[in-house]
């Protein structure tokens, strides 16, 4: 087994703590979309039930907007009286901790996401910062309509109860990966299935942002790239990551190293 990432002094260990700690509280914000769910006991059920579904949510927006670039969807810290549903088009999503260090879950090109359903049921402020990162046409949801939809049509609630479910229990095994293995391993972890194109987010561009996506910092980042150089995963050039043998890539991850 290789070694792990080498923390060069106990403040990048505790960096690495606190930033993990946020992603517990974070990293469930993968969202629900607006279509059949492709799993789960009730898939076909939901299947049947699509257009009914979709139709019942639809007579519960109030509101259609244009937004900038920029613009935030939904704010952390915020109690919110709607959902918003993003048709299409890339999103951001990111969580300040009170230390001001950042967590970032990723970018979305959604596809009828849905957001704010978590804070709906549990009437919490938002968790995180969610961005336009580019104009966008969304739909205000109300929260009194939806609720009266759920009342008179109790196959919403069960969606919206096993949509939730789901993204539970995805998101229970993608935090145990990251709390249980070394950042060398989540980073490979993630560029493998970058190339699947399985993920519900993507990177980002940006280094620093990159590392805020693991919960860490840009040096332990940079480190564990330089790891994966040496184990001869991947290959940079300049501030391109290529990955020259998949198999070898896939074997590194699947041995769970």
């Amino acid at each position: 087994m290789n070694d792990p990432v080498c923390f060069s002094s106990h403040s990048d260990y505790h960096v690495q703590l606190k930033c993990q700690l946020a992603i517990s509280k974070v990293i469930f914000e993968v969202k629900m979309q607006l279509k059949s769910l492709q799993k789960s006991r009730y898939c076909q059920l939901w299947e049947d039930e699509h257009n009914l579904i979709e139709s019942v949510i639809k007579k519960c927006i109030i509101e259609h907007k244009i937004i900038e670039d920029g613009t935030l969807l939904l704010t952390q810290g915020k109690c919110i009286s709607s959902l918003i549903l993003v048709e299409s088009g890339l999103v951001s999503m990111g969580y300040t901790a009170r230390n001001g260090r950042s967590f970032q879950l990723g970018t979305m090109n959604c596809d009828n996401q849905i957001f704010g359903e978590m804070e709906f049921f549990t009437d919490y402020p938002c968790q995180m910062d969610i961005k336009a990162k580019e104009a966008l046409t969304i739909s205000v949801i109300s929260f009194e309509k939806l609720h009266q939809a759920m009342i008179e049509h109790p196959t919403i609630a069960l969606f919206f109860a096993s949509a939730i479910a789901i993204d539970y229990q995805d998101t229970i095994d993608i935090f145990l990966r990251r709390m249980l293995h070394t950042i060398v391993y989540n980073v490979a972890h993630d560029l493998y299935h970058q190339l699947l194109d399985d993920q519900p987010v993507s990177g980002f561009n940006k280094g620093y942002l990159e590392a805020e996506r693991f919960g860490t910092t840009d040096r332990v980042y940079r480190r564990a790239l330089k790891n994966l150089e040496e184990l001869g995963l991947i290959r940079k050039d300049k501030n391109i990551i290529h990955i020259d043998n998949i198999e070898k890539l896939k074997l590194y991850v699947e041995r769970g190293e």
